[in-house]
């Protein structure tokens, strides 16, 4: 079968081809650029747990040799500090927010495609720029411009490249939404803060350059990325002004202007804006291709890569055993109600957060109420921050009467407990996941104290091993101690991206397969081979 085509290399798309090469499909990514990133120090990405986890799990080393993990959270309003929040690694299933990842794009891309050029499975070709794209029942068939003029065929298609994107232009796509939601003047420097290794998110600061908001966030060896919110138009940000700004900040923070290194400036705009199909027959799109977000603190790249893991596993389904158009629809019906979401979350709270009077002086504790809402945003909490949850998926199967309810509903992503794997080697849970088959795990206190021989062939074990091996769709099963909120005998049904399907007390054969069947979509039809078009506005 022929291979999928990625198109674009950035974060993305790159991620992409890796994840389908972990389930064993190859792709060929078609990369428009030389292959050289620009170094830009002010130009930098935050990754929430979930992401940050499948970046790392796809080898990418540069998030744990070159990243920070945040230690602490501060927002300040005006002199008065309103929030210090202690951040390190959650507890599963405490709702608390776990530190997030900072790192720089460059880096952050340097490290993917040193995994990319370990991968035997991807097959980068640089210098392609895609003119024309064609479908039929069969594939996609595209066609590169010169330097590297030519015509490529693969199974499938995803556009991963960003917000111009050729491959949703090509598809004639929609691409509505708003245009300059926020403007931002942005720093990095290297100089010592109050606050090592904790972002601060600085109101209304009292000097007179500050503006309506600044925040700092740290990075390795005593770097700091600074944004200042600018007014949506106007205001052309110079250099002599830009160094004001700095100068007039540190002094703030520190009572005198300390010693710094300027090492990168910009300004950036931020649009929200959202594609009408994500599917078109066999050509997806995926990322800046797809959406657009970033105001208040949301992450634009954190939702690109869960874009690219939850179509990772339903193409390498697709790929090796065919595909329902349930099951491909879903990724659109999925993602673009999660972003949909999202952008809804963060338009409702522009007025209350940025806008003078209306509903700001009608809201009750309004200071604190506003601070938790930036938070949200900044450390992936909330409707403007936290991982989706898939409860509506048309993947999503009928509720069963062995149903019983855990601390993760439906739809949403499981707690990283421990795990014991089928080889009795301890794991996180996560570290199972996006391997292409589903996963499936037993809740037993106790048996991290026996020997994995004794109970896998005692109480409930080897019926569950049998039901397991009945299923429509290769699963892997997995033990652990302790679950929140889950009893005994309690066994989780988990898709590839980590997202629960369904709970069961006990175990329950039949409607441990009925869940799975409706986890990929049901049968493949010889019908479904056609891949319709979906349209889901």
């Amino acid at each position: 079968m022929d291979p999928v085509i990625v198109v674009g290399a950035g974060p993305v798309g790159l991620v992409l081809s890796l994840a389908l090469a972990a389930q064993g499909v190859p792709s060929v990514l078609l990369d428009e650029d030389p292959g050289k990133d620009e170094v830009r120090p002010a130009r930098t990405v935050v990754l929430r747990e979930d992401t940050a986890a499948l970046v790392e799990r796809l080898g990418c080393k540069t998030l744990h040799d070159e990243g920070l993990r945040w230690t602490g959270w501060r927002s300040v309003r005006r002199r008065q500090l309103v929030r210090a929040l202690p951040l390190g690694e959650a507890a599963p299933g405490s709702g608390e927010p776990s530190a997030p990842v900072h790192v720089p794009q460059h880096t952050l891309v340097r490290g993917l495609r040193d995994a990319v050029a370990a991968q035997e499975l991807v097959q980068t070709a640089r210098l392609s720029r895609i003119d024309t794209l064609e479908q039929d029942p069969a594939g996609v068939t595209v066609h590169t411009r010169e330097p590297g003029s030519t015509w490529w065929r693969g199974s499938y298609l995803v556009g991963c490249d960003g917000a111009r994107s050729t491959v949703r232009k090509l598809l004639d796509i929609r691409f509505p939404g708003r245009t300059a939601v926020e403007r931002h003047a942005v720093a990095a420097l290297r100089t010592e803060l109050p606050w090592p290794g904790e972002a601060v998110l600085h109101r209304q600061p009292p000097w007179r350059t500050g503006g309506a908001e600044v925040t700092a966030r740290p990075l390795p060896d005593d770097v700091w990325r600074l944004d200042w919110l600018l007014p949506a138009r106007g205001e052309l940000v110079t250099p002599d002004a830009l160094v004001a700004r700095v100068r007039d900040t540190l002094a703030g923070w520190c009572g005198d202007t300390p010693p710094y290194e300027l090492l990168d400036t910009g300004v950036y705009t931020l649009h929200h804006r959202l594609a009408r199909r994500w599917r078109v027959k066999r050509a997806f799109l995926a990322g800046d291709a797809a959406h657009l977000l970033g105001a208040l603190g949301t992450q634009g790249l954190d939702e690109g890569l869960r874009d690219a893991e939850n179509l990772a596993w339903k193409l390498a389904l697709a790929w090796h055993h065919g595909a329902s158009d349930v099951l491909l629809d879903s990724y659109q019906a999925e993602r673009r109600a999660a972003v949909a979401s999202r952008l809804r979350a963060a338009d409702q709270s522009l007025p209350i957060l940025r806008g003078g009077g209306g509903l700001r002086t009608l809201v009750p504790g309004s200071a604190r109420g506003h601070d938790s809402l930036l938070s949200d945003g900044h450390l992936g909490c909330g409707p403007l921050g936290a991982p989706p949850s898939y409860s509506h998926s048309p993947l999503a199967p009928p509720r069963a009467e062995a149903h019983i309810a855990v601390g993760t509903p439906p739809g949403a992503p499981v707690a990283d407990v421990r795990v014991t794997a089928p080889d009795g080697t301890p794991v996180r849970l996560r570290e199972r996941l996006g391997q292409g088959h589903l996963l499936v795990v037993l809740v037993a206190p106790g048996t991290g104290v026996w020997d994995r021989r004794h109970w896998m062939r005692a109480g409930v074990m080897p019926r569950l091993v049998e039901a397991v091996a009945a299923l429509p769709v290769k699963a892997e099963l997995l033990v652990t101690e302790s679950y929140p909120g889950a009893s005994a005998h309690t066994v989780l049904l988990v898709r590839p991206d980590g997202h629960l399907v369904e709970s069961f007390a006990g175990v329950r054969p039949a409607e441990l397969r009925a869940a799975a069947d409706a986890a990929r979509g049901g049968p493949v039809l010889t019908s479904a081979r056609s891949d319709r078009t979906a349209d889901i506005n």
